[in-house]
């Protein structure tokens, strides 16, 4: 078992964001994000039962507490309204800690995405995570835009259930000494 990176769940802010670690409390707003296709469509396994999305929050809130990192809800710091979820997660497949995050439609274009998906990348790099990838659908323009805007780089493909997945890292910059 993998020792945290720190000894509880940590909150991150950016200029108009709150990212908070997951609580019971934001269940109702991942049962409608991760239930709705425009949002969970893209991400692996598609959409989710609000029973599959109550065993994937206590699922988050146990990664939080065994590895120091894993996924946030993502807030409007301004009015507090949810916009979806950005985080790292150990991938099924093997290939890694990624970077993931999926909001709301109708809040895309702001930079929200860019904006939690930086934090999210920075916060993971300075608890000494080397390597984080990202995967996305060759078709998905708008998630590799954002990925290229937060620096990482595309170094990979592979097919996934008939879908060009196009595979992305960022290395944790070292620092001179």
């Amino acid at each position: 078992m993998s020792s945290p990176l720190f000894s509880a769940p940590r909150s991150v802010t950016t200029a108009r964001l709150s990212l908070l670690p997951p609580s019971p409390e934001q269940l109702p707003d991942l049962i409608r994000l991760k239930a709705d296709p425009r949002v969970f469509g893209w991400m692996l396994h598609g959409t989710r039962t609000p029973d599959r999305t109550r065993e994937e929050l206590e699922d988050d809130m146990e990664f939080w507490r065994v590895r120091g990192y894993g996924t946030w809800s993502v807030f409007l710091r301004e009015s507090g309204a949810f916009l979806g979820i950005c985080g790292l997660m150990e991938r099924p497949d093997g290939r890694g800690v990624a970077l993931r995050y999926a909001l709301w439609p109708e809040v895309r274009g702001h930079g929200y995405a860019r904006e939690a998906a930086r934090a999210a990348l920075e916060f993971g790099h300075a608890a000494g995570l080397e390597r984080i990838i990202a995967i996305a659908r060759a078709e998905n323009t708008a998630s590799r835009a954002v990925l290229a805007d937060i620096g990482m780089r595309e170094v990979g493909s592979y097919l996934y259930q008939g879908n060009l997945m196009l595979v992305h890292e960022s290395l944790r910059p070292r620092t001179s000494v």
